[in-house]
């Protein structure tokens, strides 16, 4: 197949329609076998356990195009082990983790045209998604399900690439001690669209979120996990347990320990604390990782000195080992790169 022809260096993060999908479904307590489908159409009733009590759970991840043009995907058995532990939480049958890998492959083999050119800074987003699809008017799990995959072509998370946001203290909270934020859920996105859009209205890219509790503990913001670069040049990662469990901030913290000889420390993190770091990070599927050159709490501005007007020097090292393993530039550990054709 030839590549599509598309303007892929000025590509947003927005969906695209692609040639096909895979669709497979949960009845009588097994799923089907699955299958391939030109139909991006979702048929279901109007009382779906999805559409009653948002029963949906989701991952992403990205596939590539090398310089030697074969098309990658990153740690896709991630996607697949992390999907099982949201479904769990949610009631729902996890969907068969190699299963959950075969249907990526698939649904990318089948869009092969779609996966931008290697070097256009543009990749192929993949989104496998299940949710509750048979009525269900009281408050209870579905009984039936529907796996789905579908991908898009995007560009860049965040408008200017590598450039440095700015981003705001929440007054919101993104989740709620032992509730679902350490999952993939439909639910925990729905929390936080009114804080990103009082956010962009204040004229900032993201927000940082507090744990609810004692609001003095950095969580994450509505779609990624934060990194953190102190006056050694060592990473400190946030952690609790309301956390989603980024697979690009895992794999950040080996690359920093093993290809760049960094000490990575991964603790509760104050907010008071913000000021002594040098440099500070977006990490995820969608963004890899964006950096933060200011953080606004409530008037006071936070500054991360060596990223402020630029990428850190740090940050750069571990975007650029990151992003070059995902591109089958350099060698990565065993099993990271998950080669589609």
């Amino acid at each position: 197949m030839a590549i599509k022809d598309m303007d892929w260096a000025n590509l947003g993060f927005g969906y695209i329609k692609t040639d096909k999908r895979y669709v497979s479904d949960y009845k009588d307590g097994k799923w089907d076998e699955g299958r391939i489908t030109d139909d991006d159409k979702v048929v279901m009733s109007e009382c779906a356990g999805v559409l009653q009590y948002a029963q949906t759970v989701f991952e992403g991840l990205k596939a590539y195009r090398t310089g030697d043009n074969k098309v990658v995907c990153f740690r896709p058995h991630l996607n697949a082990s992390r999907m099982v532990d949201s479904a769990k939480r949610l009631e729902m049958p996890p969907f068969p983790e190699e299963r959950f890998v075969d249907a990526v492959e698939q649904v990318v083999r089948a869009n092969l045209d779609w996966v931008p050119p290697h070097g256009s800074g543009a990749t192929l987003y993949i989104r496998p998604y299940m949710f509750g699809i048979n009525p269900v008017i009281g408050v209870k799990p579905a009984e039936e399900y529907q796996f789905r995959v579908f991908v898009t072509p995007v560009g860049p998370y965040f408008k200017g690439g590598a450039k440095p946001i700015t981003i705001c203290v929440s007054d919101f909270d993104r989740a709620a001690p032992k509730g679902t934020g350490h999952i993939k859920a439909g639910l925990n996105y729905a929390m936080s669209l009114h804080a990103i859009v009082t956010a962009h209205k204040n004229g900032f890219a993201e927000n940082l979120y507090l744990d609810p509790a004692t609001r003095t503990k950095v969580e994450e913001t509505g779609g990624a996990n934060f990194i953190f670069v102190d006056a050694d040049g060592n990473l400190v990662i946030p952690k609790s347990d309301s956390i989603l469990p980024s697979i690009t901030r895992r794999s950040l913290h080996t690359v920093a320990e093993e290809y760049l000889g960094l000490k990575v420390t991964e603790r509760e993190v104050l907010l008071s604390e913000l000021k002594d770091f040098k440099e500070c990070g977006l990490c995820g599927t969608a963004a890899v990782i964006s950096p933060v050159g200011k953080i606004d709490n409530h008037g006071e501005e936070i500054i991360f000195p060596d990223g402020c007007e630029e990428m850190g020097p740090v940050t750069r090292k571990l975007y650029d080992t990151l992003t070059g393993i995902q591109m089958g530039e350099m060698e990565g550990p065993e099993g990271w790169v998950h080669e589609i054709a």
